[in-house]
């Protein structure tokens, strides 16, 4: 008991810092949203149009990066603290190549708009914001990884302070290009754009002076000599974090897919489901904390060679993770009408919110549970088989089983009731269920290989003694 005890003061002293820092980089894109609307609607819609090609490219970034954390901390544990500036340095090439591919990507991606026939002006400002904001995909790729040592070696309060300084940065550079202050043009949406490129550029700069400054970090920063790109470390970085970009990608696309589904159901359902999404989301922050901390904390255990306080670590943190859900359904299902209405004063609207939060309570659990094991299967180096259960869990249960309850399939002699919103969250939960099942699985999987690898390093110990 007293081991879980400590593993839990590890992982709350670890996961805080790392919530906070999420909630700050969130409040971000609420603060672009409400001063771009300020303008005008379509500068507004510019920033959200902007988004839905912007987010998605910086999963995938900060996906792959999220690879050098458990990486960081297998050495950290396993006392080979020399190494990781050549791991860190294969990273800053794998980030460089990946964010010059992201710029190039994005740099083009407005003709999209074009082949849409979307309103010229609306499709001006998104292509002007995405012009801007691509500049800062480098500094935010070097923050990343930066970020990642510090995680890597239990440090997480930095990406804390540095949120709170990319904030800092957000509301004078929105203020400053938006509106045209201090001698700086009126850009309106397209000011967003500019803001967000300096926030990350503040943020980049600002990790990189508290890694160079900091004494600790002084043998370990990969910047005091040239290390060449090493193609063969490269891929390996890649090959790990891949599935878990992949993994995020599919599941962001799921709620964008269906919120492309539901525009025909009318504005009604539309603001409903955006409301028990966006609550949802922040919600979420919680567990995925959490799982980024026991990523941290098995990766630390495993270099140790201690797979039994890794099992423990990560036994702790699915305990504490829905410990945290009881707390946050109940307080969903009891507030669900007051959630609901901080958001809007449509009856109609407040009215199937709330049928979805409520919903949303029993989602809460499935989804804690399969953030957290995806986090400590990282911690495993084991993240292939994330891609793989996200895919089938979400696309191929999750969505058909959400699209049949929404429109009433009538398949044989069986006719489905048409749910509409509501079938579409009963397809969330069925996925995110099966994917909290099938992780679950790969994670008992992971804990029987370690104990026959402990089993296996004893006899041979006992074999040499002899």
């Amino acid at each position: 008991m007293s081991s879980y005890k400590q593993e839990l003061s590890h992982l709350i002293k670890l996961s805080w810092p790392i919530l906070i820092a999420q909630i700050a980089m969130t409040t971000m894109g609420f603060i672009d949203t409400v001063m771009a609307g300020k303008v005008s609607a379509t500068d507004m819609a510019a920033v959200a149009v902007a988004s839905s090609f912007w987010i998605p490219a910086i999963l995938l970034l900060q996906g792959l990066i999220m690879a050098v954390t458990p990486i960081v901390s297998h050495l950290n544990g396993g006392k080979k603290r020399k190494q990781i500036p050549f791991s860190l340095m294969q990273a800053l090439w794998l980030a460089l190549i990946l964010s010059a591919l992201l710029m190039l990507a994005l740099y083009y991606s407005p003709w999209v708009l074009f082949w849409m026939d979307v309103e010229p002006e609306l499709a001006r400002l998104t292509k002007g914001y995405l012009h801007a904001v691509i500049w800062g995909i480098p500094p935010f790729a070097l923050y990343l990884v930066l970020r990642s040592l510090c995680d890597g070696l239990s440090r997480t309060v930095p990406s804390m302070i540095i949120g709170f300084v990319g904030l800092a940065v957000n509301i004078p550079a929105n203020y400053i290009f938006i509106f045209g202050k201090f001698g700086m043009p009126a850009l309106g949406g397209i000011g967003c754009g500019v803001a967000t490129a300096l926030v990350y550029l503040a943020m980049g700069l600002a990790m990189l002076a508290y890694v160079l400054l900091d004494a600790e970090f002084k043998p370990l920063h990969p910047f005091r000599r040239l290390i060449k790109p090493n193609v063969k470390q490269m891929k390996r970085l890649f090959k790990l974090g891949f599935p878990v970009a992949a993994a995020t990608f599919f599941e962001v696309t799921l709620f964008t897919v269906v919120a492309l589904l539901l525009a025909p159901m009318g504005s009604l359902v539309v603001s409903s489901h955006q409301i028990a999404i966006n609550y949802s989301s922040m919600v979420f922050m919680i567990p995925l904390s959490i799982g980024i901390a026991a990523s941290i904390r098995v990766g630390h255990s495993l270099g140790e060679r201690k797979p039994e306080q890794a099992k423990t670590a990560a036994n702790t943190a699915i305990l504490f993770g829905l410990a945290i859900a009881v707390v946050t359904a109940t307080f969903s299902y009891v507030f669900r009408q007051q959630i609901a209405g901080f958001y809007t004063d449509e009856v109609a609207v407040i009215e199937l919110a709330i049928s979805l939060l409520v919903l949303a309570c029993v989602y809460q659990f499935s989804d804690t549970i399969q953030v957290i094991i995806a986090g400590i299967l990282r911690g495993y180096k084991d993240t292939q088989v994330i891609f793989y259960i996200t895919l089938v869990s979400f696309w191929l249960i999750g969505l058909p089983l959400g699209y049949s309850l929404a429109s009433g399939l009538t398949l044989g002699p069986i006719s489905l009731p048409t749910l509409g919103a509501q079938g579409y969250w009963i397809g969330f939960i069925a996925g995110l269920t099966s994917a909290a099942i099938l992780l679950s699985i790969r994670l008992a999987y992971n804990y029987r290989q370690s104990a026959k690898l402990v089993a296996t390093t004893k006899a041979l110990s006992q074999a040499e003694q002899l």
